[in-house]
C-alpha cells in the first residue's frame, strides 16, 4: 500500500484503481510504427493511414466483398488427418489442433462471426455488383496458409460450386507454399486445382485471383498464376522463392521492390494493384464486363443488391 492509498477518499480509490483494458486495443503499423485504434482499423478494412495492408481473415474479406455483406457459407469436405503420421519436434496432429484452436478463438472474437473454419481455406457464395460469385479465401493465420489436402479439396469444391451456380470464381491467395507435413499429397493439390480451374473455364466463367501478402511457393506455382485477371494488394510479396534464397543463389543484390506487387505490375505479371478499400468496386466492374449476360436471379443466391457506392473508398489527400 502506498501513501496515496492512505489519503485518497473511497471514491477516488476506485477511480485510481486498475482497469481492465483489452490488450489488443491498439495495433502498431508495420510501416510507420504508429499505434492505431483497433476500431478505426476495422472501419478501414485493416489498412493503416500509412497505406500498409495488414493481413486479414475470411470474415473481413467476405464482409467487404459481397453485396450488402450477405453471403452463404460453403461447407468444405473433411480430409484424412495426418495420413503420413508425420512428426518433427512436434506431431502434425498436435500442430493442426493448435492451429484450429487459434483460428477458432480469433473467429469467435468477431461480433458477427459466422464462419466455420477448420483449415486455411474458407469459401462463400453471394453476389458482387449483382453478379453471382464464389469467393475462396486463403488464411495465412492458419499454418502460414500452407497448401495441403484440405486446401486442395476446398478449392475444388469452390470451383465445382461456381460451375453449378453459373458464378464467377474468386480466390484471395495468402500462403507460404505447400504443407511439408503432407509430403507428396500436398504437391498433388497443384495439378488437381489446375484441372478444377479448367472446368471453370470450360463453363465460360471468369476466374479472378487477388494476390495478397504473402503469396509464394507451390501456390504461386499453380492456381495463383492461372487467373483470367490478376489483381494484387499494394506492397504484397509475390514470389516462388524468397528474396534471401535468390540472393544467396545468384550472389547478386536484387532490385528495389523485387517480388512486390508494384514491381510485378511493371513487369506484366499483375494486371492491377488495387487498394483493399477499392477492391469490391474494382471486381464488380470487371465482372460486369466478363459476365454481361449473367442471370439476375439465381437459385440459392441472395437477391440483386442496389447499385454500389464508394462507401469505404480511401480518402483523397
Amino acid at each position: 500500500m502506498n501513501w496515496l492509498s492512505n489519503i485518497s477518499p473511497p471514491g477516488l480509490k476506485s477511480f485510481l484503481g486498475k482497469r481492465d483494458t483489452p490488450d489488443n486495443l491498439w495495433v502498431k503499423c508495420p510501416k510507420s510504427g504508429e499505434l492505431i485504434y483497433r476500431p478505426d482499423l476495422d472501419a478501414s478494412l485493416w489498412v493503416t493511414p500509412s497505406g500498409a495492408h495488414l493481413r486479414v481473415g475470411p470474415q473481413v474479406r467476405f464482409k467487404s466483398m459481397f453485396d450488402d455483406a450477405t453471403w452463404e457459407n460453403v461447407p468444405l469436405p473433411e480430409v484424412k488427418t495426418d495420413p503420413l503420421k508425420f512428426k518433427d519436434d512436434k506431431r502434425y496432429v498436435d500442430r493442426l489442433k493448435a492451429a484450429k484452436t487459434k483460428i477458432h478463438e480469433r473467429n469467435a472474437k468477431a461480433e458477427d462471426a459466422t464462419i466455420k473454419q477448420d483449415d486455411c481455406m474458407a469459401a462463400a457464395l453471394g453476389r458482387i455488383g449483382g453478379k453471382p460469385a464464389v469467393i475462396l479465401v486463403q488464411d495465412f493465420a492458419f499454418m502460414g496458409g500452407s497448401l495441403g489436402m484440405a486446401a486442395g479439396e476446398a478449392f475444388i469444391t469452390a470451383a465445382e460450386l461456381a460451375v453449378a451456380k453459373n458464378a464467377a470464381l474468386l480466390v484471395f491467395t495468402a500462403s507460404g507454399g505447400a504443407r511439408m507435413q503432407e509430403g507428396t499429397l500436398s504437391l498433388m493439390q497443384m495439378p488437381r486445382t489446375t484441372l478444377a480451374i479448367q472446368d471453370v473455364r470450360d463453363a465460360g466463367l471468369p476466374y479472378i485471383v487477388v494476390l495478397t501478402d504473402p503469396t509464394s511457393g507451390g501456390v504461386s506455382a499453380s492456381y495463383a498464376m492461372l487467373g483470367d485477371v490478376h489483381l494484387a494488394e499494394p506492397d504484397a510479396m509475390i514470389a516462388f522463392s524468397g528474396p534471401r534464397v535468390i540472393e544467396q543463389t545468384i550472389r547478386q543484390k536484387l532490385p528495389e521492390g523485387f517480388q512486390r506487387s508494384e514491381f510485378l505490375k511493371e513487369k506484366g505479371v499483375v494486371d492491377q494493384v488495387v487498394d483493399r478499400r477499392e477492391m469490391r468496386n474494382t471486381i464488380s466492374l470487371i465482372l460486369s464486363h466478363l459476365m454481361p449476360k449473367a442471370k439476375e436471379e439465381a437459385e440459392g443466391l441472395p437477391p440483386v443488391a442496389p447499385p454500389m457506392v464508394d462507401a469505404i473508398a480511401p480518402k483523397s489527400e
